[in-house]
Protein backbone atom coordinates (compact mmCIF):
# COMPACT_ATOMS: atom_id res chain seq x y z
CA UNK A 1 0.00 0.00 0.00
CA UNK A 2 1.92 3.43 -1.25
CA UNK A 3 0.84 5.71 1.67
CA UNK A 4 1.33 2.82 4.76
CA UNK A 5 4.00 3.38 6.96
CA UNK A 6 4.78 1.73 9.59
CA UNK A 7 5.64 3.11 13.15
CA UNK A 8 6.98 2.23 16.10
CA UNK A 9 6.86 4.22 19.15
CA UNK A 10 9.71 2.29 21.17
CA UNK A 11 10.51 3.56 25.42
CA UNK A 12 12.44 2.09 28.16
CA UNK A 13 9.14 2.78 29.95
CA UNK A 14 6.06 2.14 29.03
CA UNK A 15 6.14 4.35 25.76
CA UNK A 16 3.42 6.48 26.74
CA UNK A 17 5.44 9.71 26.70
CA UNK A 18 6.40 8.54 22.46
CA UNK A 19 3.29 7.75 21.85
CA UNK A 20 2.09 11.23 23.06
CA UNK A 21 4.37 13.41 21.22
CA UNK A 22 4.49 10.98 18.34
CA UNK A 23 1.29 11.25 17.43
CA UNK A 24 0.97 14.85 17.61
CA UNK A 25 3.40 14.96 14.91
CA UNK A 26 1.70 12.16 12.90
CA UNK A 27 -1.69 13.88 12.90
CA UNK A 28 0.02 16.83 11.08
CA UNK A 29 0.19 14.15 7.77
CA UNK A 30 -3.20 13.59 6.63
CA UNK A 31 -3.08 10.71 3.58
CA UNK A 32 -1.10 8.50 5.37
CA UNK A 33 -2.47 5.08 7.11
CA UNK A 34 0.30 4.49 10.09
CA UNK A 35 0.07 1.35 11.60
CA UNK A 36 1.14 2.12 14.84
CA UNK A 37 3.43 0.12 17.53
CA UNK A 38 4.04 0.10 20.55
CA UNK A 39 7.31 -1.13 22.08
CA UNK A 40 7.44 -0.76 25.95
CA UNK A 41 10.65 -1.79 28.33
CA UNK A 42 13.44 -1.40 25.79
CA UNK A 43 15.47 -1.38 28.82
CA UNK A 44 18.06 -4.14 27.45
CA UNK A 45 20.36 -5.25 24.83
CA UNK A 46 18.04 -8.23 24.53
CA UNK A 47 15.13 -6.42 24.35
CA UNK A 48 17.12 -3.92 21.58
CA UNK A 49 17.51 -6.29 19.35
CA UNK A 50 13.95 -7.48 19.45
CA UNK A 51 12.80 -3.96 18.39
CA UNK A 52 15.10 -4.03 16.21
CA UNK A 53 14.20 -7.96 14.47
CA UNK A 54 10.07 -5.81 14.43
CA UNK A 55 11.61 -3.17 12.39
CA UNK A 56 13.38 -4.90 10.22
CA UNK A 57 10.84 -7.14 9.20
CA UNK A 58 8.23 -4.09 8.85
CA UNK A 59 10.63 -2.59 6.41
CA UNK A 60 11.55 -5.72 4.32
CA UNK A 61 7.40 -6.48 4.51
CA UNK A 62 7.11 -2.61 3.15
CA UNK A 63 9.56 -2.21 1.26
CA UNK A 64 10.69 1.04 2.60
CA UNK A 65 11.62 2.50 5.95
CA UNK A 66 9.96 2.26 8.93
CA UNK A 67 9.08 5.59 11.69
CA UNK A 68 11.27 5.00 14.79
CA UNK A 69 10.08 7.21 17.81
CA UNK A 70 11.99 6.58 20.69
CA UNK A 71 12.13 7.85 24.66
CA UNK A 72 14.91 5.63 25.32
CA UNK A 73 17.45 7.28 28.05
CA UNK A 74 20.31 5.25 28.44
CA UNK A 75 22.86 6.61 25.72
CA UNK A 76 24.27 3.15 24.37
CA UNK A 77 20.63 1.27 23.99
CA UNK A 78 19.24 4.73 22.03
CA UNK A 79 22.61 4.75 19.73
CA UNK A 80 21.57 0.94 19.11
CA UNK A 81 17.99 1.95 18.00
CA UNK A 82 19.18 4.39 16.03
CA UNK A 83 21.42 1.98 14.03
CA UNK A 84 18.00 0.42 12.73
CA UNK A 85 17.10 0.58 8.99
CA UNK A 86 14.31 3.04 9.67
CA UNK A 87 14.01 6.76 10.31
CA UNK A 88 14.74 7.25 13.84
CA UNK A 89 13.14 10.39 15.84
CA UNK A 90 14.67 10.47 19.48
CA UNK A 91 13.03 12.88 21.44
CA UNK A 92 15.95 12.28 24.32
CA UNK A 93 18.55 13.28 21.56
CA UNK A 94 16.44 15.90 19.99
CA UNK A 95 15.65 18.07 23.29
CA UNK A 96 17.90 17.05 25.90
CA UNK A 97 21.65 17.91 24.09
CA UNK A 98 20.37 21.28 23.42
CA UNK A 99 19.13 21.30 27.51
CA UNK A 100 22.32 20.40 28.65
CA UNK A 101 24.05 22.76 26.39
CA UNK A 102 22.00 25.39 27.12
CA UNK A 103 22.42 24.35 31.65
CA UNK A 104 25.97 23.90 31.04
CA UNK A 105 25.89 20.29 32.45
CA UNK A 106 24.48 16.76 32.10
CA UNK A 107 21.30 15.45 32.75
CA UNK A 108 20.26 12.54 35.13
CA UNK A 109 19.70 10.36 32.08
CA UNK A 110 17.27 8.49 34.87
CA UNK A 111 14.30 6.72 32.62
CA UNK A 112 10.95 7.19 33.85
CA UNK A 113 11.47 10.37 35.12
CA UNK A 114 8.75 11.79 33.87
CA UNK A 115 5.88 9.91 34.52
CA UNK A 116 6.94 9.85 38.29
CA UNK A 117 5.04 11.85 40.61
CA UNK A 118 7.12 14.96 41.53
CA UNK A 119 5.75 14.41 45.53
CA UNK A 120 2.99 13.12 47.75
CA UNK A 121 1.10 16.31 47.38
CA UNK A 122 0.43 15.73 43.49
CA UNK A 123 -0.13 12.04 43.84
CA UNK A 124 -2.76 12.75 45.97
CA UNK A 125 -4.44 15.32 44.15
CA UNK A 126 -4.76 13.07 41.32
CA UNK A 127 -6.48 9.97 43.36
CA UNK A 128 -8.70 12.71 45.25
CA UNK A 129 -9.85 14.44 42.12
CA UNK A 130 -10.24 11.04 40.39
CA UNK A 131 -12.25 9.73 43.27
CA UNK A 132 -14.37 13.58 43.04
CA UNK A 133 -15.49 13.26 39.94
CA UNK A 134 -16.21 8.92 39.51
CA UNK A 135 -18.95 10.23 42.54
CA UNK A 136 -20.15 13.49 40.94
CA UNK A 137 -20.63 11.72 37.20
CA UNK A 138 -24.07 12.18 35.53
CA UNK A 139 -25.40 14.01 38.21
CA UNK A 140 -25.17 11.17 40.93
CA UNK A 141 -24.50 13.18 43.91
CA UNK A 142 -25.15 16.75 45.01
CA UNK A 143 -23.12 16.22 47.75
CA UNK A 144 -20.01 18.42 48.47
CA UNK A 145 -20.87 20.39 45.19
CA UNK A 146 -19.21 23.26 46.62
CA UNK A 147 -15.96 21.66 46.54
CA UNK A 148 -15.79 21.05 42.88
CA UNK A 149 -13.64 23.24 40.57
CA UNK A 150 -15.65 23.37 38.09
CA UNK A 151 -18.94 21.59 37.00
CA UNK A 152 -19.72 20.48 33.66
CA UNK A 153 -23.80 20.63 31.97
CA UNK A 154 -25.06 19.72 28.34
CA UNK A 155 -27.52 17.20 27.39
CA UNK A 156 -26.62 13.12 27.62
CA UNK A 157 -24.14 11.93 25.55
CA UNK A 158 -22.45 15.01 24.30
CA UNK A 159 -18.50 14.52 26.23
CA UNK A 160 -19.76 15.44 29.39
CA UNK A 161 -17.94 12.01 31.25
CA UNK A 162 -14.86 12.17 29.42
CA UNK A 163 -13.83 15.17 29.72
CA UNK A 164 -14.42 15.47 33.54
CA UNK A 165 -12.27 11.99 33.27
CA UNK A 166 -9.35 13.69 31.38
CA UNK A 167 -9.68 16.74 33.75
CA UNK A 168 -9.24 14.42 36.94
CA UNK A 169 -6.68 12.26 35.61
CA UNK A 170 -4.83 14.69 34.01
CA UNK A 171 -4.97 17.73 35.72
CA UNK A 172 -5.79 17.03 39.40
CA UNK A 173 -8.72 18.97 39.02
CA UNK A 174 -12.23 18.24 41.04
CA UNK A 175 -14.84 17.99 37.86
CA UNK A 176 -18.99 17.30 38.45
CA UNK A 177 -21.14 16.90 35.38
CA UNK A 178 -24.71 17.17 35.54
CA UNK A 179 -26.63 16.41 32.46
CA UNK A 180 -29.95 19.01 31.27
CA UNK A 181 -33.11 16.94 30.63
CA UNK A 182 -36.31 17.53 29.02
CA UNK A 183 -37.23 18.04 32.59
CA UNK A 184 -35.33 21.22 33.08
CA UNK A 185 -35.97 22.75 29.48
CA UNK A 186 -39.74 22.09 30.44
CA UNK A 187 -39.22 24.50 33.45
CA UNK A 188 -37.27 26.56 31.50
CA UNK A 189 -34.48 26.50 34.15
CA UNK A 190 -31.00 24.89 35.59
CA UNK A 191 -31.61 22.01 38.48
CA UNK A 192 -32.02 23.86 41.38
CA UNK A 193 -29.09 22.03 43.24
CA UNK A 194 -26.69 23.84 40.62
CA UNK A 195 -27.90 26.98 41.11
CA UNK A 196 -25.53 27.86 44.42
CA UNK A 197 -22.75 27.10 41.68
CA UNK A 198 -23.59 28.98 38.67
CA UNK A 199 -20.19 30.76 39.03
CA UNK A 200 -18.71 26.99 38.56
CA UNK A 201 -20.61 25.98 35.71
CA UNK A 202 -19.35 25.05 32.61
CA UNK A 203 -21.57 24.06 29.63
CA UNK A 204 -20.78 21.45 26.48
CA UNK A 205 -23.03 21.52 23.46
CA UNK A 206 -22.62 19.46 20.13
CA UNK A 207 -23.78 19.36 16.70
CA UNK A 208 -27.39 17.28 16.47
CA UNK A 209 -26.03 14.44 13.73
CA UNK A 210 -22.80 14.27 15.52
CA UNK A 211 -24.96 13.90 18.91
CA UNK A 212 -27.63 11.36 17.25
CA UNK A 213 -24.45 9.24 16.04
CA UNK A 214 -23.36 8.79 19.10
CA UNK A 215 -26.57 8.05 20.59
CA UNK A 216 -27.24 5.57 17.73
CA UNK A 217 -24.31 3.01 18.90
CA UNK A 218 -25.84 3.25 22.44
CA UNK A 219 -29.35 2.66 21.85
CA UNK A 220 -30.57 1.65 18.01
CA UNK A 221 -33.24 3.31 16.82
CA UNK A 222 -35.35 4.93 19.68
CA UNK A 223 -36.59 7.90 20.25
CA UNK A 224 -33.66 8.91 22.40
CA UNK A 225 -31.75 8.94 19.16
CA UNK A 226 -33.98 10.66 16.62
CA UNK A 227 -32.98 13.27 14.83
CA UNK A 228 -35.61 15.17 15.79
CA UNK A 229 -34.91 14.16 19.48
CA UNK A 230 -31.23 15.27 19.28
CA UNK A 231 -32.24 19.11 17.45
CA UNK A 232 -34.91 19.63 20.19
CA UNK A 233 -32.73 18.88 23.18
CA UNK A 234 -29.54 21.04 21.75
CA UNK A 235 -31.52 23.52 20.86
CA UNK A 236 -33.00 23.98 24.17
CA UNK A 237 -30.02 23.04 25.96
CA UNK A 238 -27.81 25.80 24.27
CA UNK A 239 -31.21 28.37 25.46
CA UNK A 240 -31.06 27.70 28.92
CA UNK A 241 -27.29 27.89 29.25
CA UNK A 242 -27.39 31.25 27.37
CA UNK A 243 -30.33 32.53 29.57
CA UNK A 244 -28.19 31.73 32.46
CA UNK A 245 -24.86 33.04 31.20
CA UNK A 246 -23.10 29.67 31.64
CA UNK A 247 -20.15 29.98 28.81
CA UNK A 248 -20.66 26.93 26.11
CA UNK A 249 -18.01 24.89 24.15
CA UNK A 250 -18.93 22.83 21.57
CA UNK A 251 -17.67 19.57 21.66
CA UNK A 252 -18.28 17.85 17.77
CA UNK A 253 -14.72 18.78 16.34
CA UNK A 254 -12.48 19.01 19.17
CA UNK A 255 -10.56 16.47 21.41
CA UNK A 256 -10.84 15.84 24.84
CA UNK A 257 -7.58 17.83 25.24
CA UNK A 258 -8.81 20.86 23.25
CA UNK A 259 -11.76 20.85 25.19
CA UNK A 260 -9.93 20.61 28.79
CA UNK A 261 -7.60 23.15 27.63
CA UNK A 262 -10.34 25.12 27.02
CA UNK A 263 -12.08 24.94 29.99
CA UNK A 264 -8.74 25.60 32.55
CA UNK A 265 -8.13 28.71 30.14
CA UNK A 266 -11.43 30.49 30.52
CA UNK A 267 -12.70 29.07 34.14
CA UNK A 268 -8.85 30.34 35.15
CA UNK A 269 -7.83 26.88 36.48
CA UNK A 270 -4.62 26.14 37.59
CA UNK A 271 -3.10 22.51 36.58
CA UNK A 272 -2.56 20.61 40.39
CA UNK A 273 -0.57 18.06 37.86
CA UNK A 274 2.35 18.84 35.52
Amino acid sequence: MPNRRAVFFISDRTGITAEALGNSLLTQFDGIDFKRTTIPFVDSPEAADRALAQIADAATTDGRRPIVISSIVDEALSLRVRQSNALVLDFFQIFIAPLEQEFGFKSSHAAGRSHGLRNSQEYFSRIEAINFTLAHDDGQSTKELHRAEVILVGVSRCGKTPTSLYLGLQCGIRCANFPLTPDDFGRGALPDSLLPYREKLFGLTIAPDRLRAIRQERRPDSQYASAEQCKSEVAAAERLMEAAAVPMLNTSTKSIEELATTILLQRRLDRHIF
